[in-house]
């Protein structure tokens, strides 16, 4: 049995930006013009969306392969998307003990957490080394929570983020 995703809405200050990006793309009506929130800013917002949820602590500097460390110690990776592709990683010197990753569904101001568990289960059947990115899809991510125990798991702080500021600290490793 696959464990129930955790869904949320997405914090007020989020939606705003969301819309507001729905208006400009409403507003030019170009085919080829899609204005989709992708990249660097899905990944701050999932960092900070996570850190919100899970009580992290925001590691400044990123490229590390670790962006937080959760109340009990764990180093975290995070990542978001809101493709539906999945999650993809890069081939980092350093990895978590743990991942959150989150799917966005920005047509209707949601999230989900997908999967919550150890990085190193995320990357079965990943190759040792590699260049670029790797991606491991929404299907195969989802498999591979269900293979998390629940003692392996992050408690949830905050079920209902609203858009409080994560806390940070400059030199946490």
């Amino acid at each position: 049995m696959i464990p129930e995703m955790i869904e949320f809405d997405l914090p007020a200050v989020i939606a705003e930006l969301v819309l507001a990006r729905d208006r400009v793309r409403d507003h030019y009506r170009v085919p080829d013009l899609a204005f989709n929130l992708d990249g660097k800013l899905v990944g701050d917002i999932g960092e900070a969306v996570a850190a919100e949820m899970f009580g992290f602590t925001l590691k400044t500097g990123g490229g590390t392969g670790i962006d937080a460390v959760a109340p009990d110690g764990r180093t975290v990776q995070i990542k978001a998307n809101g493709t539906g592709r999945g999650a993809a990683f890069r081939n980092v010197d350093t990895r978590a003990d743990h991942l959150i990753y989150i799917a966005f569904d920005f047509k209707n101001l949601r999230g989900q957490i997908v999967f919550n568990g150890p990085e190193r289960l995320a990357l079965t059947g990943m190759a040792v080394s590699w260049l670029g990115q790797r991606p491991v899809s929404n299907q195969a991510i989802r498999r591979l929570n269900a293979l998390v125990k629940d003692g392996d798991r992050l408690p949830l702080v905050d079920p209902a983020p609203q858009g409080h500021p994560p806390k940070i600290e400059a030199s946490i490793l």
